[in-house]
């Protein structure tokens, strides 16, 4: 049989070969095939030249991947894969040799626009990918807003920003046991929730080989399926733990003769790796980027002259991340191979003590009977100050201490919700999202005593938004309003706090909480934070007031007291202001998708949703700046383990990335309404593309 690829009606890749290496070979053509623009994007986003076709937009991420030193911990972890799990090696080397046998035949229209030749892939890059694919997941730039926050505000003020918030990746994921079930088996379903980009960031994809049957969604330029898989007896998935892994240290630097010098936490200066390299940006002069790492870690920010604008004691200020994969050369790769041979949640369990990160909180079940709900990935153990603030390099008492035993427990009721809020992980975070998806979740599957695979996408769709409440209570006790703002209100608190993308009062309340939040934010209290801190260019979203203050609305509407801030006048004012000009389109006119590409495009309309932030639905904008949504659901499953075939999926575009295949947008509107498409296992279903 050699290796084979097969397509459904739906143009989803479906691969079968004679061994496990030949499989990861037709892997990486496929997905070479279906996504090569995609694949490049990626490639030199890892290696930090991205600004080298995309322009100056591009340069602030190329300058933080050097001075992270993405792509030598890619090669470090290599090489360690190498020595440590040669199968696993093997196995993603015959990946990258499938990118590179299909890379030069590619027909996406992105390279010839932007000037660009496919390259050559490293054994290393797929490592690479993942890495940069991860390295913001924990949000260690939150630590840089903390810092600002309470240096301007007090300490109080982390209580009070402490949301899910700009930039952060969430997630729904829940697991019906069989005792609640029509099968009498398991479900699994959720939503990994994204920035949404086209071609989207997961891959609809069927492995078959003689040691594994594996129906899952790949991350392009990753082997197997790492995050969702379902191999027939055993099923699993994943949602953001929220924990906090990654420490930001100031550093002492100073220039001698022969180059850094840090100063450590023994009161010695040491010698530090440093050297500059050349950026090339596209239609500009190649930038220089100053790469700096000491003992703690690479220097993302600031140097020996300091950073202008920084948080500093009056000294110049330099900023080291340590994150675990630089420390410990592991990227967790050895548990991929195992999930796709896993046959019961056993072997899910134990493939997932390999798991590095991102750190994720796990939901598996097996047909016969077997649960799992876990945290998996590596968290250092250290001082409280390390995980919640900038901490000094030359102080002791801020190294890492090992690694925390990653947290466990049974579902209860046979149902276990996870939707990145406090829980399971807890011990292991510092800021989690709010309860409302949880809640909601778990509510909505408290309402049926039975369940089945086809009622799961209602879940995935509903709209109620739980964290509408603090507003509408600010609203219900305003007095002294315009005739035409007390109707508004009025309209508001009969509202069925639903975020339908046909309801025009969903627009109302949007715009209500919008103008709350610009006129929060443009208080004289919150100022100091008004202007960005001279910090790169890419850590900025987290450092944002708007943002902030919107997604900490409902905090600060609750908070005993503000900042001396009279909220309700402050809700009066948002209110007459919106009752001038009310919005007179429903919510879905104005919440539309805006998916990131590489290459700007005048692409097709993008549709309107329904949903919001902290709905199940979740279709995040940023109130109070805009309603296009550029964070939601990235792919929706059900695995069903009573029969696989009756489990469904779908991502938001479609499984190829070249734009004008007929695969290219179709699943999109499935998407929009919350349908799914079937999961086919059945090759005399399929249509066979090639041999590979």
């Amino acid at each position: 049989m050699g290796s084979e690829i097969h397509r459904d009606a739906w143009g989803i890749p479906h691969l079968r070969a004679d061994g496990v290496h030949e499989l990861a070979r037709a892997q990486g053509v496929v997905t070479a095939r279906d996504r090569a623009w995609q694949l490049e994007v990626e490639r030199h986003r890892a290696q930090g030249t991205s600004a080298s076709f995309l322009g100056p937009q591009a340069l602030s991420w190329d300058v933080f991947a050097r001075r992270a030193r993405l792509d030598d911990t890619a090669r470090r972890c290599w090489t360690a894969l190498e020595e440590q799990d040669p199968e696993t090696a093997r196995w993603v080397r015959a990946y990258v040799d499938g990118v590179n046998q299909e890379l030069p035949a590619t027909t996406a229209p992105e390279f010839a626009r932007a000037g660009l030749a496919p390259g050559h892939w490293e054994p290393w890059t797929p490592l690479g990918v993942w890495l940069a694919t991860h390295i913001l997941f924990a949000g260690f730039p939150a630590k840089l807003w903390r810092e600002l926050a309470v240096r301007h505000l007090g300490t109080q003020a982390i209580g009070l920003f402490a949301t899910d918030g700009p930039g952060t990746a969430g997630s729904n994921g829940w697991l019906v046991g069989g005792a609640r079930t029509t099968t009498g088996q398991a479900i699994i379903a959720g939503d990994p929730h994204r920035f949404i980009e086209d071609p989207g960031v997961y891959q609809q994809i069927h492995l078959t080989c003689p040691d594994f049957d594996v129906v899952g969604l790949a991350v392009p330029g990753i082997p197997g399926t790492a995050h969702f898989g379902h191999t027939g007896t055993v099923a699993w998935a994943i949602t953001n733990a929220m924990a906090d892994y990654q420490d930001l240290y100031r550093e002492r630097l100073r220039r001698t003769g022969a180059g850094v010098e840090a100063l450590g936490p023994d009161g010695v200066w040491r010698r530090a790796f440093r050297q500059v390299e050349s950026v090339q940006v596209a239609g500009e002069a190649p930038a220089e980027a100053e790469v700096i790492e000491t003992e703690r870690g690479p220097v993302i920010a600031g140097g020996p002259e300091g950073l202008d604008g920084g948080v500093s004691d009056d000294e110049p200020l330099a900023l080291a991340l340590r994150y675990p994969p630089r420390v410990t050369g592991d990227l967790g790769f050895s548990a991929l191979l195992p999930l796709l041979r896993a046959r019961r949640t056993a072997d899910v369990d134990k493939a997932l003590d390999l798991w590095a990160e991102p750190v994720n909180v796990v939901l598996a079940a097996d047909t016969e009977g077997g649960v799992l709900h876990r945290v998996a990935g590596r968290v250092p153990m250290r001082s409280e100050a390390n995980r919640t603030r900038l901490v000094p390099a030359w102080e002791p008492g801020h190294e890492w201490r090992g690694r925390h035993e990653t947290p466990r427990a049974e579902p209860a009721g046979a149902v276990a919700v996870m939707a990145n809020q406090r829980g399971l992980a807890t011990p292991l975070g510092v800021e989690f999202a709010p309860p409302h998806r949880a809640d909601r979740i778990a509510a909505l599957l408290a309402e049926k005593d039975r369940w089945s695979p086809a009622d799961m996408p209602a879940i995935h769709m509903d709209t109620h938004l739980g964290s509408a409440e603090p507003l509408l209570d600010h609203l219900r006790a305003l007095k002294d309003l315009s005739p035409a703002a007390a109707a508004l209100r009025d309209r508001l608190l009969r509202w069925d706090r639903r975020m339908d993308a046909q309801s025009t009062d969903a627009a109302v309340y949007a715009a209500v909480r919008g103008a709350v939040v610009r006129r929060l934010t443009a208080h004289p209290a919150f100022a100091a934070l008004a202007t960005p801190a001279a910090y790169p260019e890419v850590l900025l979203p987290w450092l944002a007031l708007l943002p902030r203050i919107a997604f900490a609305l409902e905090h600060l509407l609750l908070a005993e007291e503000l900042y001396g801030i009279d909220r309700p006048a402050t809700v009066a004012a948002a209110l007459e202001e919106v009752a001038a000009r009310p919005p007179a389109t429903p919510w879905g006119e104005s919440h539309r998708l805006a998916p990131w590409r590489a290459l700007a495009t005048t692409s097709d309309d993008e549709p309107g949703l329904a949903g919001d932030h902290d709905c199940v639905l979740c279709t995040s904008s940023v109130p109070g700046l805009t309603d296009l949504s550029a964070r939601a659901p990235a792919a929706r499953y059900v695995w069903d383990l009573a029969r696989r075939e009756d489990s469904r999926w779908v991502v938001p575009f479609g499984a190829s990335g070249v734009p004008g295949s007929p695969h290219h947008r179709d699943q999109l509107p499935l998407w929009v309404r919350g349908d799914l498409v079937p999961v086919v296992t059945d090759f005399e279903q399929l249509t066979k593309e090639s041999d590979v």
